[in-house]
């Protein structure tokens, strides 16, 4: 049966917009993503060349314990690296989306500033404030606080300091989006039925914000998986994630069929961890209504 006319001048047109985009995402996603998987299942010869022998021996090696151990490391990183962007965010967020048009223009300048600036610079300036010759440490020792420097550096909190450093904004805008689409007239309701501002926050704001709030920790949770680079500055050899894992075994190892099996990993754990995160906002949101 011949298609009409009209279905032929409806569907055309979508169809040229939508193969570009569908193109672009099987070209530069969709394609690197199989070559990947393919290559997790093969292994390497003497001359550190991809050999297409296929086992799974590469995903074997993910069960040793360096392996289970530096993977514990990043989630933990990564949650504390979430927790401390809400608690700092959802204030921030707060106020610059109550205050004024040029309040909140001044804010957004402050928040966005940095990243005028390369990132890697910007860590390398904590490393100035942080290391054991640093300000803050001659600063402590001058008023006596201390007696001898402090370590500061190379440790899990600066890994997470330089994470929440690095991805706060990205927590901050998806909440600040939310809090400026408030009800008002709900906020009023609750103070005219005699609430104050904890139970208000608690039944009526924190509940609408939370799509933004889960929002921005997937946003902030899934890339401090992989933000090899601030471990390398901030933590050192002692405080890896899965990133410099990953980043070693193609440029140094040469081993890319176990660097593609590590890539596999983290984006079966980021799949998973974005299910958790949508399947639990929507219970917390039925309990923060309750």
């Amino acid at each position: 049966m011949f298609k009409s006319p009209v279905w032929r001048k409806k569907t055309i047109p979508l169809l040229s917009m939508i193969s570009p985009v569908s193109a672009w995402l099987i070209l530069l996603i969709a394609l690197p993503l199989i070559y990947i998987l393919i290559i997790s299942f093969c292994s390497t010869n003497e001359a550190h060349n991809i050999s297409f022998q296929f086992s799974l021996r590469n995903y074997a090696k993910l069960a040793d314990p360096t392996i289970i151990g530096i993977y514990t490391n990043s989630l933990i990183i990564s949650v504390l690296t979430t927790i401390i962007c809400i608690v700092i965010a959802y204030p921030f967020a707060y106020i610059m989306a109550l205050t004024t048009p040029f309040r909140k223009t001044l804010m957004m300048i402050f928040l966005m500033l940095p990243f005028w600036t390369n990132s890697i610079i910007r860590l390398y300036s904590w490393r100035t404030l942080l290391g054991r010759n640093g300000y803050i440490n001659d600063f402590l020792l001058y008023i006596g606080l201390i007696d001898a420097p402090i370590e500061m550096m190379f440790t899990r909190g600066a890994v997470v300091l330089g994470m929440v450093y690095t991805l706060l904004p990205f927590m901050v805008l998806p909440i600040q989006t939310t809090i400026e689409k408030l009800d008002d007239s709900l906020i009023e309701a609750s103070k005219d039925l005699g609430a104050n501002f904890i139970r208000t926050f608690r039944y009526i704001i924190l509940p609408l914000t939370a799509p933004g709030i889960f929002a921005g920790s997937i946003m902030v949770f899934i890339p401090s998986l992989g933000y090899f680079f601030v471990s390398d500055i901030m933590g050192g050899g002692g405080n890896q994630i899965i990133g410099n894992i990953i980043s070693r075994q193609f440029k140094e190892a040469s081993n890319w069929p176990f660097g593609s099996a590590l890539s596999i990993m983290l984006i079966v754990i980021t799949l998973i961890v974005v299910k958790i995160y949508t399947k639990s906002g929507g219970k917390i949101d039925e309990l923060g209504m309750s």
